[in-house]
């Protein structure tokens, strides 16, 4: 299993995924010129993508759906509820496909497991990829630390994980207060230490290395992230940072 993020950040989300034959994209918040551009710097053909697997309907991971749909002829995963948020804006789609939350999807031998997640959204999504006992997490837009959550980080192999804001930058910076509770409150997303204590307490020794994503440009820095991450897990364990302008290096499990 191969996988980089095209971008991750509130200026829009990207993840590839590749087993074999079978390529996925998870969120479309991303161009399709982007992603096509970002997909090939890596060697990959956006024309050669299984599917587009939606995780909720936020403009940052949903804004292009439409466009990749239509210009790539790739279908869309999506739950029915967030379908239901998102169709009038996305323009003609001709190939929608369902799933439930809670459920699982299958690519040949590649199965997509979804976990449903407390961020403020109508049906979101987490997602681990697992094949041949391999499991990466895609983990963004979180809420909070949920049981759930603590219980399947321990079976990861890798992660992309959400590290959104920084506590103090998040308290001193120019949000309105209802912003900045909604933010660090548990239907919001996981801070920097959130990150690190998840990591830190429920990994287990399979865990080969984190991607820390999804950082907020107000709230944030990937320096600070980092730092704080490697505070609590400790500096010697495999950690990067999903850039906001810019596809990752390749990952590997």
């Amino acid at each position: 299993m191969l996988t980089f993020s095209l971008q991750s950040g509130s200026n829009g989300n990207c993840i590839y995924v590749e087993v074999g034959d079978v390529r996925l994209l998870f969120d479309a918040g991303v161009s399709g010129c982007q992603c096509a551009h970002r997909m090939d710097e890596h060697g990959r053909d956006i024309r050669d993508v299984t599917a587009l697997i939606l995780s909720h309907e936020h403009d940052d991971h949903v804004r292009c759906a439409g466009i990749l749909q239509r210009k790539f002829g790739i279908p869309i995963h999506v739950t029915r509820p967030t379908w239901k948020a998102i169709r009038l804006q996305l323009g003609i789609v001709r190939d929608v496909q369902y799933f439930q939350a809670g459920g699982r999807l299958e690519f040949g031998r590649v199965i997509v497991h979804t976990i449903r997640t407390p961020h403020d959204a109508v049906d979101g999504c987490g997602f681990i990829v697992e094949h041949e006992g391999k499991r990466l997490g895609i983990l963004t837009d979180l809420g909070h630390p949920f049981t759930a959550l603590q219980r399947l980080f321990g079976e990861l192999d890798a992660a992309y994980l959400e590290s959104n804001f920084d506590p103090e930058m998040l308290a001193a910076g120019p949000y309105p207060p209802h912003l900045k509770a909604r933010i660090r409150g548990d239907h919001g997303h996981l801070s920097n230490v959130d990150a690190g204590e998840l990591t830190a307490r429920h990994r287990s020794r399979r865990l080969r290395w984190v991607m820390l994503s999804h950082l907020s440009e107000q709230n944030n820095t990937p320096q600070l992230a980092l730092k704080t991450f490697r505070g609590i897990v400790g500096r010697t364990f495999p950690a990067d940072v999903a850039g906001r302008y810019a596809a990752s290096r390749i990952m590997r499990l």
